[in-house]
């Protein structure tokens, strides 16, 4: 019988032939795939412009208190025999608020009294003796001093003795009372405050110097006062102190509110001026935009340079610099909605191509 010939090793049973091609495989594949993956352009973030405004807002917190609020005190120290008034009642202009004991001042009124009189009696004598030649000019002279003297210490008893009653100089509220009788109060001791509620309700506000700088009177403003519920009020700047406090720097800026009768003395108040721009040394802040100060990349002087966004690419921009507000710079030179780049800016040379990310996303990517 003829034997059929042996079939052909086929290829995937050629282990040796498989080995052989691997590692030509392997070079193929890898050299794909780098043709397949081009690098990824820089991620980056970036904002943009807002268009300059020529108004912005300030916001601070103060309190309500009438316009003419007085500190009433005696100009004479003294017992505190009568306190009539609480804080919470209503006074009349005049009405007698508090009395110091007077026996003090009484006496004090007496001696100088016959102190008068005595220099009254020696100036007739000596005028007398005088014309008869018996005493001196100069002695006459003298005796007219004296009087002088005693007339004057008389005229300042009469005026302390009328200050041992404290009046009301003004029809109001007693919003408080800072002493009880029988205390010996000194001279210009606080006993009772009075707030004349024909004179209008004020929200007296502490502004930094450079925010006080922009408010001008008549300006308006928006104010809540948490006692109220939140309830937006009106009102406009009447006064800006020309004076900054020694101790914080702020300078106080006056609001005067209206129609209000149920607003008190002492309410927390805050209130949203509409003020000018800003200004900068280069000139007012309203040819200049805000951005990151991170965005910048370098400054001197009055410019500064930025990574514009063109078309994905980044673009070396030179920019006005009117210095930095807090956390932002003042640019000019930008139109209204040009992105420019923040996050990343010192890793992208001009001309590089970049894609804007969110920073969680780069996060994801690290």
């Amino acid at each position: 019988m003829r034997r059929s010939p042996q079939p052909l090793l086929q290829p995937a049973m050629r282990p040796w032939v498989v080995v052989a091609l691997l590692p030509w495989l392997a070079s193929c594949g890898s050299q794909g795939q780098k043709a397949e993956a081009p690098a990824l352009p820089t991620p980056v973030e970036a904002v943009r412009v807002a268009a300059p405004r020529n108004a912005d807002t300030v916001s601070a917190t103060g309190t309500l208190e009438r316009r003419r609020e007085m500190a009433l005190s005696f100009r004479i120290a003294g017992v505190l025999t009568r306190m009539s008034v609480e804080a919470g009642d209503r006074v009349q202009a005049g009405q007698v608020i508090a009395t110091i004991d007077p026996a003090s001042l009484d006496a004090r009124q007496q001696q100088s009294s016959a102190d008068l009189e005595r220099a009254r009696r020696d100036v007739e004598r000596d005028k007398t003796l005088f014309e008869k030649g018996y005493v001196s000019r100069q002695r006459l002279d003298d005796r007219q001093s004296a009087l002088k003297s005693a007339q004057a210490a008389y005229n300042a008893a009469s005026f302390d003795r009328r200050w041992g009653q404290l009046v009301s100089p003004a029809s109001g509220v007693v919003l408080a009372r800072t002493a009880q009788t029988g205390e010996v109060v000194q001279p210009g001791q606080v006993v009772a405050r009075v707030a004349d509620l024909n004179s209008p309700l004020v929200l007296r506000l502490p502004l930094a110097a450079r925010d006080a700088a922009r408010v001008r009177v008549g300006d308006g403003a928006r104010i809540k006062v948490e006692d109220l519920g939140g309830t937006l009020l009106t009102g406009t700047v009447t006064r800006v102190g020309e004076a900054a406090d020694t101790r914080t720097g702020a300078v106080t800026v006056e609001l005067e509110l209206t129609g209000r009768p149920d607003l008190r003395s002492g309410q927390i108040a805050s209130a949203e001026l509409s003020v000018r721009a800003a200004t900068t040394p280069s000139g007012p802040a309203a040819a200049q935009s805000r951005i990151p100060a991170e965005a910048l990349l370098e400054a001197k002087g009055s410019r500064a340079f930025v990574l514009r966004l063109d078309g994905g690419v980044a673009r070396r921009t030179a920019v006005g610099f009117g210095g930095f507000d807090g956390d932002d710079a003042l640019v000019s030179g930008l139109a209204d909605g040009t992105q420019v780049i923040t996050v990343g800016a010192g890793f992208v040379s001009d001309g590089e191509k970049v894609r804007v990310v969110d920073p969680a996303k780069l996060v994801g990517e690290n």
